[in-house]
């Protein structure tokens, strides 16, 4: 395949370290940009979710903002480094090393409810929660999310990952683990069939049902016994990834190392005890249609076809959607591919298009590309920016460019750092110049493996 041009430069694992080192846990990721200017304010500002998205925003807008109130609606006392998940679910990493307590990022002075939100009503800018208390808001970011609707798939529950040959590295982090055990099940048996799945929807982290094959590829390579296993990769679309080059990569890659890739089916039942898997054929013409089409009517149509598949074990990716609450509140995309699914924001200014006062940052908006912890680095100092622009009566003069990076591991102790953004088709964005977004090599994976969670922490308070 055709390699696009990238200037890179070789790098030694000493001149890595040395300069990861020198670079520190702020500057891993790029597109940096703090302000340093404040604001006096008597604004009310809700920040919806505590995940990475949100506690950037507070942690931002803390440093921003003089008077007003900030509150942050999150219930969980743990923040999960999810990012970590396909580490934990490959054996690399214990699962400990992925939690840390909520309260270690919560700014000072911002209000922290613990609740879930159980709807918004934008109309009246205010927000219930769902102990039944309201809050109203004068500015509203909505940083919620991704809902896993694995209700979707027929006999599938999250209780249901490290049983019966099911793993599924996003149902949780215990998920995570007993996916490993899972996994490590079947490898132990000494031989059988894997299937690996997609989603047809937009999922948080596009590259991790690729990893979990990938690492797996590693782990049955290691038992000297790879030709006593098959393992197939179903796939709803012609595509496996969105970024093009790193998509026909991946089916090479696929190809050479003997998976068997299949496409056009979707994962539509599972028989845990029969150990049997019911994929629906959808067909070509529903490629890039699905979005708006997970309403479970639409979703379970009865006159397609299907093929019913025995397995050792199956990697399980649940369709994913934004949470209920947004989705039945006037936030959500009236129309185009988002619609009914996603909140309805510029996918540059990330304010909401009908709501001027509203903003979404995270998995939750609607957008192509963008569901990744290196996404919401790029996007909140566009919100930062914007939302101060529009509390003064200004137009939002901040841009995002769709900036994502997936450090695609294609093997335990190898990957490659994918970046790109809107422009040109996905096309690259490289960050570093030692490492080629097209190459695997042990930079990336140590990138992956040591440097990138203190950035994502230094993200979450606001450093980055």
């Amino acid at each position: 395949m055709q390699t696009p041009p990238v200037l890179t430069q070789h790098v030694t694992r000493r001149t890595l370290l040395k300069t990861g080192a020198g670079l520190g846990a702020a500057s891993l990721l790029p597109l940096s940009g703090l302000s340093a200017n404040t604001l006096r304010t008597q604004a009310r500002i809700v920040i919806l979710g505590g995940g990475a998205a949100g506690l950037a925003m507070a942690n931002r807008l803390a440093q921003r903002l003089q008077g007003g109130t900030i509150t942050l609606v999150e219930p969980r006392e743990t923040h999960h480094y999810q990012p970590g998940w396909t580490l934990v679910a490959s054996g690399v990493w214990n699962a400990a090393k992925t939690m840390r307590p909520n309260a270690q990022f919560m700014p000072r002075g911002v209000e922290w409810v613990r609740d879930h939100t159980a709807s918004i009503d934008a109309d009246n800018k205010r927000i219930t929660l769902a102990g039944g208390e309201t809050r109203e808001y004068d500015f509203l970011i909505v940083a919620t999310g991704i809902q896993l609707n694995y209700h979707l798939i027929d006999g599938m529950s999250p209780e249901l990952v490290g049983q019966h040959g099911i793993g599924s590295v996003y149902a949780s982090i215990e998920g995570a683990t007993r996916t490993h055990q899972a996994i490590q099940t079947w490898l132990n048996s000494g031989q059988g069939k894997g299937i690996f799945t997609a989603a047809p929807t937009p999922v948080k982290c596009a590259g991790a049902p690729l990893k979990m094959t990938f690492t797996t590829l590693s782990r049955l390579e290691a038992t000297g016994q790879r030709e006593a296993f098959e393992v197939d990769y179903m796939a709803p679309g012609a595509g496996l990834f969105s970024q093009p080059w790193v998509d026909a990569f991946v089916k090479q890659r696929f190809d050479d190392q003997g998976f068997n890739r299949r496409h056009h089916y979707r994962l539509s039942a599972i028989d845990p005890h029969a150990k049997q898997a019911e994929f629906t054929f959808v067909g070509p013409e529903s490629e890039f249609t699905s979005h708006h089409q997970l309403r479970e009517a639409e979703f379970r149509r009865d006159d397609q076809p299907t093929v019913i598949a025995d397995y050792d074990f199956i990697h399980v990716v649940p369709p994913m959607s934004a949470h209920e609450f947004v989705k039945q509140s006037a936030l959500i995309a009236q129309d185009g591919p988002f619609r009914g699914e996603w909140l309805d924001v510029d996918i540059h200014t990330l304010q909401h298009n009908r709501y001027p006062e509203v903003f979404g940052i995270g998995d939750v908006i609607g957008a192509p590309i963008n569901k990744t912890a290196a996404s919401v680095k790029a996007q909140a100092p566009v919100v930062e920016e914007n939302l101060l622009a529009v509390m003064q009566g200004k137009t939002p003069p901040a841009r995002h460019t769709g900036y994502t990076s997936c450090p695609m591991i294609t093997g335990i102790g190898k990957a490659m750092l994918v970046e790109f953004g809107y422009a040109d088709n996905f096309a690259f964005m490289p960050s570093f110049p030692f490492i080629d977004p097209t190459e695997e090599s042990w930079a990336a994976w140590v990138m992956k493996d040591r440097m990138l969670q203190p950035a994502y922490y230094a993200v979450l308070e606001g450093q980055a």
